[in-house]
């Protein structure tokens, strides 16, 4: 592979794997947020089933149960995009691994070796 082209291609895979952290560093804060709305959500659903007043039981819905339910569900929604979004970048690295490593007359050579 040409020399210039190796390094494009390089230039490019650094700047693939920035967005790969990235998308690393917001997936650990969403997952964190995550555990604390599933907590949130299981601790009001149980105190939801286990009120008999229906008046207090309502406002416990309202106040609590509904908005850390939804809160959940678009969290776990949105993890679901980051890792949607994580496995089609690494595509890219690997691709850009894949292409680099056949063109390289090197890894060919090593190969014979072997």
């Amino acid at each position: 592979m040409e020399q210039h082209v190796k390094m494009s291609l390089d230039e490019w895979k650094a700047e693939i794997e920035e967005v790969l952290n990235e998308i690393d560093a917001e997936y650990e804060e969403i997952k964190n947020e995550l555990k604390v709305y599933t907590y949130k959500y299981n601790i009001t659903k149980q105190v939801v089933q286990s009120t008999v007043n229906p008046d207090l039981n309502r406002k416990i819905r309202e106040l609590y149960h509904q908005p850390f339910e939804q809160k959940f569900n678009d969290l776990k929604e949105y993890i679901k995009e980051l890792e949607e979004k994580k496995r089609v970048f690494q595509m890219f690295t690997d691709k850009i691994d894949k292409v680099t490593e056949k063109e390289d007359p090197r890894s060919f050579a090593m190969t014979e070796l072997e």
